[in-house]
């Protein structure tokens, strides 16, 4: 090689080592960005002030009431929450149980309220964190990479405004997110060693099975994944699959199926609702609900907060993934004389909506490139069938139970698993670009952390710190 290429090669490598050195730096400055959005919320938000806040407690209260002796399980007399799984109320309930026998009050239920749900959101916050790590470490496991720290998976799971809301309440959705990026980290380890596995990783692998289920019943959608892969697995490792995937589900069913079979005994079946189902009929949602037309469309870049949507699919996820259609965070609807900037925050969240277009469009991009190029990807097949799942069984429901004319049973919180499922290939799709064309990669992470930027007051409650105190 002539000694003017060895120079110009050196020269190359120096630069990109530079240039990798202050990628790894602004990573770890975002992980503690991150950090400090969380510490934010948890001063000036309280659970108590979230999605059907009263009924989570409810179900907390009356589980408590039976702990450490048992665990019982709330009626719909008792909450109109009772048809989620116990695992997210568990927590609290510890909690409830400590504080009752330390304070001294006359309704100790209530006096203790405040203090288990705080705990419960600093708990969440802390799973949240975790499975941040997980997932990276996850990344770093398929993409072979020295470094752990991965700016292409915490850029784009930084922007999700719809996390930081959904973390701040007590949520089963959290759960679904720990514990299913413990369950693809073992999912990957078991695809990359051809199907070398223990006992003890089928019995790791079905408590994970069984913990998701009793997570919240979003969670059944990530398992028929699992099943269709026994069709679609190469023939080598279909036997091999079988013997594993078997006794996992074995597992996860004497975890999970005692709370399924309650509310069968209960109320006759085993995915019961606080409201009727309508039956799967296209027609029991109207064509705006699929194909939203008119104001709808405009309120999105210009009011995208409620009441301006009707029952309108597409608008309010959007709106709700991105920033906060519903009021419970930033948009503060149901206390607007106290909260910070509520004159201004429709115009704010619609410029959200705008600028969010672009990382909408490459996160989806990314996610179809990466889901083509590793289609026979085990691993990736794995998490494009739940995604689609996942997505597809939601719509089921939103159809099976319409709730006319808010729609106040479309929310991103409720989809969660999918949008995070989503950024996870993205990121990997974003990983391997840099290698493809590093300027123009550089130029994807420069508009994520613009996007980040502005958003930022997205990701933050805009209620005033210690507001639940003056209630």
């Amino acid at each position: 090689m002539p000694l003017a290429t060895r120079v110009l090669a050196r020269i190359i490598y120096n630069y990109m080592e530079i240039q990798e050195t202050k990628i790894k730096l602004l990573a770890l400055v975002l992980l503690f960005s991150i950090i400090g959005i969380l510490i934010f919320n948890i001063f000036s938000y309280h659970p108590i002030l979230g999605y059907d806040a009263e009924a989570h407690d409810g179900y907390i209260d009356h589980l408590s009431r039976y702990l450490p002796d048992s665990i019982n399980l709330p009626l719909k007399e008792n909450t109109r929450e009772y048809f989620n799984p116990p695992a997210s109320y568990l927590f609290p309930s510890i909690v409830q149980v400590i504080c009752r026998n330390i304070i001294e009050a006359q309704d100790q239920l209530l006096a203790c309220k405040p203090y288990y749900n705080k705990a419960t959101q600093i708990f969440q916050s802390f799973l949240y964190l975790l499975t941040l790590l997980i997932n990276m470490k996850t990344m770093q496991l398929f993409t072979k990479s020295k470094y752990f720290l991965n700016i292409s998976y915490l850029l784009p799971v930084s922007i999700l405004a719809v996390n930081y809301r959904t973390i701040s309440m007590i949520r089963g959705e959290v759960y679904i997110l720990f514990f299913l990026s413990l369950l693809l980290n073992r999912f990957l380890k078991l695809v990359q060693s051809k199907f070398k596995y223990s006992l003890l990783d089928i019995a790791v692998f079905g408590f994970l099975i069984g913990l998701l289920a009793l997570s919240r019943q979003w969670a059944f959608l990530l398992f028929p994944g699992f099943l269709i892969l026994v069709l679609t697995i190469e023939k080598m490792f279909r036997k091999k699959y079988l013997i594993f995937i078997i006794p996992v589900f074995i597992i996860g069913f004497f975890v999970s199926s005692w709370f399924y079979f309650n509310l069968y005994f209960e109320y006759g079946s085993f995915t019961s609702f606080n409201k009727d189902s309508s039956g799967f009929n296209l027609t029991n949602q109207p064509l705006s609900f699929y194909l939203p037309f008119g104001e709808e469309i405009t309120y999105m870049f210009t009011k995208p907060i409620r009441p301006y949507y009707g029952n309108t699919l597409l608008p309010i996820l959007y709106s709700d993934f991105w920033g906060d259609y519903w009021g419970y965070f930033v948009f503060t609807s149901r206390f607007l004389d106290v909260g910070r900037d509520q004159l201004l925050i429709g115009d704010y969240l619609a410029r959200v909506n705008i600028v969010s277009l672009v990382p909408t469009f490459l996160i989806l991009f990314g996610f179809y490139k990466i889901s083509k190029k590793y289609k026979k990807n085990i691993f990736i097949r794995y998490i494009t069938i739940s995604t689609a799942f996942s997505f597809y069984g939601y719509l089921w429901f939103l159809i099976s139970y319409p709730a006319p004319p808010t729609g106040d049973t479309i929310k991103a919180t409720y989809m969660v698993q999918v949008f995070n499922m989503i950024i996870f290939l993205f990121a990997l799709w974003l990983d391997q670009y840099k290698k493809v064309n590093y300027k123009k990669y550089l130029l994807i992470i420069g508009i994520f952390i613009f996007v980040f930027l502005h958003n930022f007051s997205s990701y933050l409650s805009h209620f005033p710190i210690n507001f639940i105190n003056t209630l």
